[in-house]
């Protein structure tokens, strides 16, 4: 628990000092005695002081000596035992039985326990701690120890980057606060969403209608189109604001990006309701979406105070300075999978770099792309550094990716569409002087592989989120399943069953896992793969969503075994929550398997062997490799995501390298021996 609430930079969740646990199990020894007559109290322990209050607690509340038991581990505490049991309590001996390695690992732990620092045990046998000490209550012996011994050495504060936690919905003011969030946005649905060109708004005749996937009928928002001429003023917007917001101090572009951020978690139960509605993404998944977004904000924009401080190679006579430029125009072309988090990591990236931007959001998401425009605007970002242009991509994307002023194109997105981006901005237009950069990151056909050592029960968890987790929608989404040999037929029984359980529902509802996919298209491309699938594989699951299909664009997870890995369903890109198992002979074919893609983004192995997995670090072609873990869930700063092959043009977003694809090296080298002195003389010599 401890480690797991670190990693989320959370409160940790339990004790940290011994005497704290001693306190609360007696706290809870009371009101077991309290309620001995719903309850059976067992109290099971080697702790003297423990379990006598246990006793003080049923002599002063009346408790027959038969409705509770103590309870000691057989070869431990036998004096003890003997003790109780003399005076008339009900003492059970227990002692662990089953598979020899599970119980070594038990026993280990019990010798762990009672021979650490703090063991009464310990504290009882071997270093003789007077018998009025061990008996007094556990907060007052923690006091009585604090006297004697020095305070621990403050720690100093840390500049390391910080993830933005995300909300633990384990709490009940956590819940409540976005229950509250879904019930006012709710309320707000239906708004119209305006063209921002120059900080000018415009209404276009023609529209765009987001719908909420978990209910078809319900309009969440409606939003401006913008047509080829939206897109010329547009960029002519952004190349008025270049020349100011380029020779803006970066400290202050740093803090415009970090108001935007605080901004966001002060809203950030707000958006991620925004998210529930208008991309079906559930609870979780939309909250983690924005702690994202603030994550680029709070990153990029340290990372620039660092890119921003000039390189300096001087010599006697001579100075040298290495820094950058920005680019200029850049056009952010969005998805709609992280509908906020991935388009505020490219919007931010260029804006921290000194570049303009020209926006255009996915057709299916602009109501959330209009949210971070908002919070761009009240955090005083001028008129014209961000435009805003939702519109049909067919219509207005050849213009922008064509314009001879657009110096950059950050995008993601599905491969055909990059591949498309990249060969048009290739086509060099006359009136153009710069050779246009192309940044795009084109998802994966990605596969973990589960060794024949593997720990099934991690496994089949890590394999079960990675693959149906926001329907498959992801990616990073696991969509091939390679299983050895040995481990085959029982991993596929586990994951089935464990399939079965998931809870398929609209995204509104606080225990759903796997919502809808975002649209009819997506619907219905899935469910053509699925057909096909039935020919080139074994159906071993359905999930059948039942009347939600009716109402919403509901797809159930689908699990396929005995798949070709040549199969289509085994190549293509499905976006969605289709996942294929296959057998692999050993660890060597199964590598081979899983690099035998065009794609290259995120891959897993399951192993406890430590030669497999040196040997996938070496070998497995991805851009995120994860080891013993789902793939899934990479955080800006510790797992930099992004891939190469045919998943991606450019660097790694989140990570120390992303900035410097926005800018432009420049070195500035100066003569100084006309300032009228030479460098002093080497006397050493």
């Amino acid at each position: 628990e401890t480690v797991v609430a670190r990693s989320r930079n959370w409160p940790i969740p339990v004790y940290q000092r011994k005497w704290q646990s001693d306190d609360n199990y007696e706290r809870q020894v009371r009101f077991l005695m309290e309620n001995y007559t719903w309850l059976r109290p067992a109290f099971g322990s080697h702790n003297l002081r423990s379990l006598a209050h246990a006793v003080a607690w049923g002599r002063q509340l009346k408790v027959p000596s038969g409705a509770y038991e103590i309870q000691m581990l057989y070869g431990m505490g036998a004096e003890q035992a003997q003790l109780f049991s003399e005076l008339g309590h009900r003492v059970r001996i227990y002692t662990p039985f089953g598979e020899l390695i599970p119980g070594m690992a038990y026993l280990v732990r019990r010798l762990l326990e009672n021979t650490s620092n703090d063991s009464f045990l310990r504290a009882s046998f071997a270093e003789n701690v007077s018998i009025e000490e061990l008996l007094m209550k556990p907060a007052l012996r923690a006091v009585t120890r604090a006297v004697t011994q020095p305070p621990p050495e403050p720690e100093a504060p840390s500049e390391k980057f910080l993830n933005e936690p995300n909300t633990d919905f384990s709490l009940e003011h956590n819940r409540q606060a976005m229950q509250e969030a879904i019930d006012t946005v709710s309320d707000e649905l239906g708004i119209e969403i305006p063209l921002i060109i120059g900080g000018k708004r415009f209404d276009t005749k023609q529209t765009i209608v987001s719908r909420n996937p978990s209910r078809r009928k319900q309009i969440v928002g409606k939003s401006a189109s913008a047509t080829p001429e939206h897109v010329a003023q547009a960029v002519v917007a952004a190349r008025s604001a270049f020349r100011k917001w380029s020779r803006t101090e970066t400290q202050f572009r740093a803090e415009y990006i970090e108001l935007a951020a605080a901004r966001m978690r002060e809203r950030r139960f707000e958006l991620a309701a925004w998210e529930v509605f208008e991309c079906g993404k559930p609870w979780a998944e939309a909250d983690a979406d924005v702690s994202e977004a603030i994550d680029f904000c709070m990153y990029y924009a340290a990372q620039i105070r660092r890119l921003s401080i000039p390189r300096q190679c001087d010599i006697p006579g001579e100075e040298n300075s290495y820094f950058y430029r920005p680019r200029g125009v850049v056009a952010v072309i969005a998805p709609w999978n992280f509908p906020l988090a991935i388009l505020t990591g490219m919007t931010v990236a260029a804006l921290a770099t000194g570049n303009t931007v020209v926006l255009k959001p996915a057709e299916q998401s602009p109501v959330i792309a209009s949210m971070l425009v908002k919070i761009l605007e009240e955090v005083g970002i001028p008129d014209g550094v961000v435009n805003f242009l939702p519109g049909v991509g067919e219509e207005i994307g050849p213009e922008l990716i064509g314009s001879p002023d657009v110096d950059l194109i950050a995008f993601t997105g599905s491969q055909a569409v990059g591949l498309g981006i990249n060969e048009r901005a290739a086509k060099t237009d006359l009136r153009q002087d710069t050779v246009k950069r192309v940044i795009a990151e084109m998802g994966g056909k990605n596969a973990i592989i589960v060794d024949d050592d593997a720990n099934l029960d991690e496994a089949v968890q890590g394999v079960l989120t990675s693959a149906f987790g926001y329907s498959g929608q992801k990616c990073s989404a696991c969509s091939r399943a390679i299983v050895l040999e040995a481990a085959y037929d029982e991993f596929v029984k586990r994951l089935v069953n464990a399939t079965r359980s998931l809870a398929i529902g609209v995204a509104e509802e606080p225990g759903t896992f796997v919502g809808p996919v975002i649209d009819e298209e997506a619907q219905t491309r899935i469910h053509e793969y699925i057909e096909l699938g039935k020919t080139e594989g074994r159906l071993a699951l359905a999930c059948d969503p039942g009347e939600l299909a009716q109402t919403g664009y509901f797809v159930g997870p689908h699990i396929f075994v005995d798949v070709p890995p040549e199969a289509r369903i085994a190549q293509h890109e499905i976006f969605g929550p289709v996942l294929v198992v296959i057998k692999a002979r050993d660890f060597s074919h199964a590598l081979e398997i899983a690099n035998g893609t065009k794609y290259a983004l995120t891959g897993g192995v399951y192993s406890r062997s430590p030669g497999n997995l040196k040997r996938a670090r070496a070998e497995f072609e991805v851009g995120n490799l994860y080891l013993n873990r789902g793939i899934t869930g990479a955080l800006v700063e510790r797992q930099p995501f992004g891939g190469f092959k045919m998943s991606g043009i450019g660097s790694k977003a989140g990570g120390p390298d992303y900035l410097r694809q926005f800018v432009i090296p420049v070195n500035i080298t100066e003569n100084t021996l006309r300032r009228g002195f030479a460098p002093p003389e080497d006397k050493s010599t």
